[in-house]
């Protein structure tokens, strides 16, 4: 078998990562390729393959370190009725991530600039906020600082504390600040549990009313500042580029 050039490396990972949609490593992958092409060198497809997600973005993602998959290739579930029933609530709970953006900048004060989020828009289950917070300094600081990303889980589902907690836990992995955002007509031992474990994890927890006109945004536990993952931070920072440069530029412009 002849040796691969660079390109034709790439297209050999690409067919082995869509043939496995749950994701495959580096080294499994670098170790197929090279099997199935023991002329080519393995320094060479180590090489053509380390970056695959930078050099092919519409075909390959890595959503952790050293992990590749095909790119948007979350296979959709659910009934189509489940599918409608939770479009319909997404568009409820959208009323609600440009008000708690404007809180959460003016009224907070937690970030110099906020924007709404939301939906799938992002591509992954595990950093999409319903609402993005920066922290950054302005020209009349005279002690500049590095910036914060804070980030915000909306739920209009009083019966949903625990998948809005894990998913802000989540997004303190590009995060520095996060924050569950629930309805006041949580029930109270909800809302006790809730509030328990924000303390616990440092995870903020602001109550507020399902009213679009005027939801009464209150904070019951400020989020604690953390030190995220910087290889999440630019992983999510290249998704929303990509995703919305016009929104990247308001945020880290």
């Amino acid at each position: 078998m002849p040796k691969l050039g660079v390109a034709d490396i790439r297209k050999a990972a690409v067919e082995i990562i869509r043939a496995n949609p749950g994701g495959i490593r580096y080294q499994p992958l670098r170790e197929q390729i090279e099997r199935e092409n023991p002329e080519t060198p393995g320094n060479t497809i180590g090489g053509a393959i380390w970056d695959l997600e930078v050099r092919l973005p519409s075909e390959v993602q890595k959503p952790s370190r050293g992990l590749y998959m095909p790119a948007n290739g979350q296979a959709a579930v659910g009934k189509e009725g489940d599918q409608l029933t939770r479009l319909a609530e997404l568009r409820r709970e959208e009323q609600f991530y440009a008000p708690f953006a404007e809180w959460l900048q003016k009224d907070l004060n937690e970030a110099t600039v906020a924007a709404p989020m939301g939906g799938a828009g992002l591509k992954s289950k595990w950093g999409t906020p319903d609402v993005v917070g920066v922290y950054k300094p302005l020209a009349r600081d005279r002690i500049k600082f590095d910036i914060e990303i804070i980030s915000a889980e909306v739920k209009i589902d009083p019966s949903q504390p625990v998948v809005a907690f894990g998913q802000a836990i989540a997004y303190r992995l590009f995060s520095s600040k996060a924050y569950v955002v629930m309805p006041r007509s949580m029930a109270a031992e909800d809302q006790s549990r809730l509030e328990g474990l924000c303390m616990l994890f440092g995870v903020g927890l602001v109550i507020f009313d399902t009213v679009p006109a005027d939801p009464k945004f209150e904070i019951r536990v400020r989020a604690q500042r953390f030190a995220p993952d910087m290889f999440y931070v630019n992983e999510f920072a290249e998704r929303l580029h990509r995703h919305n440069a016009d929104v990247f530029q308001e945020l880290f412009g």
